[in-house]
């Protein structure tokens, strides 16, 4: 083989080789970058306070001065419940449902002296619509621990003004998680104590969150024969810059909370960006394994004097194959390992920040890209092969 390669690298261009070299490993490097942040940033959008996972808009009616004194009802019926899941642009929708019961809780550090109790209200909503890690949000009634979600800015609202006013020590997610909380329940002539635990914050829900089990046992229990009507409605929708939602909930006189729906447009437009990334980084590799391919082919054209002589005097198609073989194997071989490398160099930048911003979120591995990678390489250099040894399987047969 030694011999061959010899004689048929005399026509070999390094131009065009430096060429398919780096257009190719651009390319892999686009492609092995957007899988493996897919991959990093994935449960950002699935998983815990996911933001991008689904489009949720969060329905109340509004409260007038004049409904007020007639007592007019700010809850949503069943018929208003189906109207709003049978639009076009809804995909789910979830109620809010309340206790109907008596709540009073306490909670207490005992190794900083903090202590504090206050009357309060649960509320729930159906597990799928919940934007925290489910692990932990079960209730069992013969265990007296609820599990409790509560909103980010609460925490917030203590770190940075009741702590500071009182010169109380500020409290992040962790500690919270290991806080005390006694919880009291009272209604339909029966009280009973409880211990809460902390297990989530949650950027899209602003209630105090049980789980939907334990309200469903709780209202029965302490509120039998009272029915509950959600004055709050969660609900998915498959586009938010669907304009028939807004036009919708205008005529219709409902509130949504915050500004939901402008973040669901940027969301929508930031999958948008990542699916062009993704496709312009296939692009460019399938461009590069394109001038791969010609480089070899102008290469054997060229040495096909050669080749024909070479078979001529015994030297199998195969041999003869090998040499072009094995240098495009090395190339996409070589491009593999950079490509691998140029991720996890950039990958360990942006996990930096990412850490920063969602602290809860456990860092995944580099896997996704290296099997991607690996996929890929296997799969081009296999291409890559069949095509050598056909083109001069083609040379032998004088058919080219």
């Amino acid at each position: 083989m030694r011999l061959v390669w010899k004689l048929l690298r005399q026509h070999i261009s390094l131009p065009q080789l430096a060429g398919f070299f780096f257009a190719n490993l651009c390319g892999m490097v686009i492609v092995l970058l957007s899988v493996q942040f897919y991959k990093d940033v994935l449960p950002v959008f699935t998983e815990g306070d996911s933001f991008i996972k689904k489009d949720y808009v969060i329905v109340s009616k509004k409260v007038s001065t004049l409904g007020s004194f007639v007592g007019k009802s700010n809850t949503f019926s069943d018929s208003e419940t189906e109207e709003i899941a049978a639009q076009p642009f809804t995909k789910g929708v979830g109620a809010f449902t309340p206790s109907q019961f008596k709540v009073s809780a306490g909670m207490g550090m005992e190794n900083v002296g903090l202590h504090m109790s206050t009357a309060m209200f649960f509320e729930s909503v159906p597990d799928e619509f919940v934007d925290v890690n489910l692990d932990k949000w079960e209730f069992d009634e013969t265990d007296p621990v609820v599990p409790i979600i509560i909103p980010r800015n609460y925490l917030n609202l203590y770190n940075f003004g009741f702590a500071q006013s009182r010169n109380l020590p500020q409290l992040s997610e962790g500690v919270m998680g290991m806080v005390n909380l006694d919880i009291r329940i009272s209604g339909g002539g029966r009280s009973e104590e409880f211990k809460g635990n902390i297990v989530g914050f949650s950027n899209r829900l602003n209630t105090i969150l049980v789980p939907e089990s334990f309200m469903t046992w709780a209202n029965r229990n302490f509120a039998p024969g009272e029915k509950s009507e959600p004055s709050r409605l969660i609900v998915e929708v498959n586009n938010p810059t669907d304009d028939r939602i807004a036009k919708f909930f205008k005529e219709k006189g409902y509130d949504t909370e915050d500004d939901k729906l402008d973040a669901g447009k940027t969301t929508w437009f930031l999958k948008v960006i990542v699916g062009i990334v993704l496709s312009v980084g296939l692009l460019i590799s399938i461009l590069s394994f394109y001038i791969l391919m010609l480089s070899i082919y102008l290469l054997l054209q060229k040495n096909t004097t050669k080749l024909e002589n070479l078979l001529l005097i015994g030297y199998s198609p195969a041999k003869v194959a090998l040499p072009y073989q094995v240098l495009t194997v090395v190339l996409n071989a070589v491009v593999l390992v950079l490509s691998i490398g140029i991720v996890m160099y950039v990958r360990s930048n942006y996990t930096e920040l990412i850490e920063k911003m969602f602290p809860q979120l456990q860092e995944g591995g580099l896997w996704p890209a290296l099997l991607f990678g690996i996929l890929l390489f296997v799969g081009v250099s296999l291409f890559n092969v069949i095509a050598v040894r056909r083109k001069v399987a083609s040379i032998w047969m004088h058919k080219s």
